[in-house]
C-alpha cells in the first residue's frame, strides 16, 4: 500500500507477469528476463496520482501534454526513493536534464482517477541515464507507456558522468534484456 492505494496481489501477477515482451520504442526491444541486473528481485518503483480537475480538457481526459509531469513527479519520487533527491544531486553539481521523450497513448485517464506509475531504468552507462515508465488506472487498464532519456550534467551543461553512488542505487531498477534476434 502507498497513499491509499492498494494493488492486489493477483491485480499485479495480471498487469506484470514474467517474461512479458515490451515494444521497442519502451527501450526493451526484447523479450525481458524475470530477473533483474545483479540478480535482484523484479519490482519496478511505483508511485500513485489522483488525476485532479485541473488536469483534464472539457472532455474529461487528461490533456496530452500533462502526462510528462506526471513522468516528472513520478521519477522525482523515484529518486527521493534512492535517498537523494534530485535538488540533493543539483547541490552536487549534477542534474539530468531530458534529451528526449517518447509517448504512446492507450487508454484516457479520467478527473479523479487513481494512476500508478511504474517506473524503472533503461539504461544507466557513462553520461545517459534512460527511465521507462508504465501508467495504469485504478481497473488496471494501460493508460501510457512512456520513455525518457537524460545525460548527466553538471550545472555549466557540459555533460558528466554519472556518479559511481547513483549507478550502484539503480541497479536493483535496471531491466535487463535477453536479444531475440
Amino acid at each position: 500500500m502507498r497513499n491509499g492505494v492498494f494493488l492486489p496481489y493477483a491485480l499485479q501477477q495480471k498487469l506484470y507477469p514474467p517474461g512479458r515482451i515490451f515494444p521497442s520504442w519502451i527501450g526493451v526491444s526484447t523479450l525481458a528476463r524475470s530477473s533483474y541486473f545483479g540478480g535482484m528481485s523484479a519490482n519496478p518503483f511505483r508511485h500513485h496520482y489522483r488525476v485532479p480537475y485541473a488536469d483534464c480538457t472539457l472532455g474529461n481526459h487528461i490533456y496530452y501534454a500533462r502526462y510528462l509531469d506526471l513522468l516528472e513527479a513520478a521519477r522525482g519520487e523515484f529518486f527521493r526513493n534512492l535517498g537523494v533527491t534530485l535538488l540533493q544531486w543539483q547541490e552536487r553539481d549534477t542534474i539530468f536534464p531530458v534529451i528526449e521523450a517518447r509517448l504512446r497513448y492507450k487508454a484516457p485517464a479520467r478527473y479523479d482517477d487513481v494512476l500508478t506509475t511504474d517506473v524503472w531504468v533503461a539504461s544507466a552507462e557513462r553520461v545517459r541515464l534512460n527511465f521507462a515508465y508504465r501508467v495504469f488506472n485504478q481497473a488496471g487498464t494501460l493508460v501510457l507507456e512512456a520513455e525518457t532519456m537524460h545525460v548527466g550534467a553538471a550545472l555549466n551543461e557540459k555533460p558528466k558522468r554519472l556518479p559511481e553512488d547513483l549507478i550502484a542505487a539503480l541497479r536493483p531498477f535496471v531491466r535487463v534484456a535477453e536479444s531475440v534476434i
